[in-house]
């Protein structure tokens, strides 16, 4: 799978063993930044990584802050993305069976990397139910569109 990936510098070195452990998995992962522990604004890093993810260059996206709210809410403004702010790997197991999340957002403060790896293996395998979600997430992609 091909996946986006994104960061600020409070993360960085989560997300390099994140990044290290999909590539082990044999996943394709694209880093759209940043690139070290050095202080950056990350919506400019985050942003891409979630654009890539909206048009299809990427199938899925995982984007890191310290808190991971503020990479949850700068994804979240990209029209097409359904990120979830997750902590557990059952958080991350519902929000991709009942909303169909195509990005995750981790908090490199407070998620310790095992904990980390279990979201990631449940968020690449999770598939999406369907069924009395698939209304409600037509309902989310009405309002982002404006319709609803």
């Amino acid at each position: 799978m091909k996946i986006a990936m994104a960061t600020d510098h409070a993360a960085f070195s989560l997300k390099e063993r994140i990044k290290h452990y999909l590539n082990n998995l044999e996943h394709e992962v694209i880093d759209f930044g940043c690139y070290s522990e050095e202080s950056a604004d990350y919506p400019l890093f985050i942003s891409k990584a979630a654009r890539a993810v909206a048009n299809g260059q990427c199938e899925r996206g995982i984007v890191m802050c310290g808190s991971g709210i503020g990479a949850s809410i700068v994804a979240n403004k990209i029209k097409g993305i359904r990120c979830a702010l997750v902590y557990t790997p059952e958080l991350c197991r519902l929000a991709r069976q009942h909303n169909d999340a195509n990005m995750i957002a981790l908090a490199g403060r407070f998620t310790e990397e095992d904990t980390a790896k279990r979201i990631v293996d449940v968020f690449l395998l999770t598939k999406f139910e369907g069924g009395r979600h698939l209304r409600r997430v037509n309902q989310i992609i009405e309002i982002e569109e404006g319709r609803l």
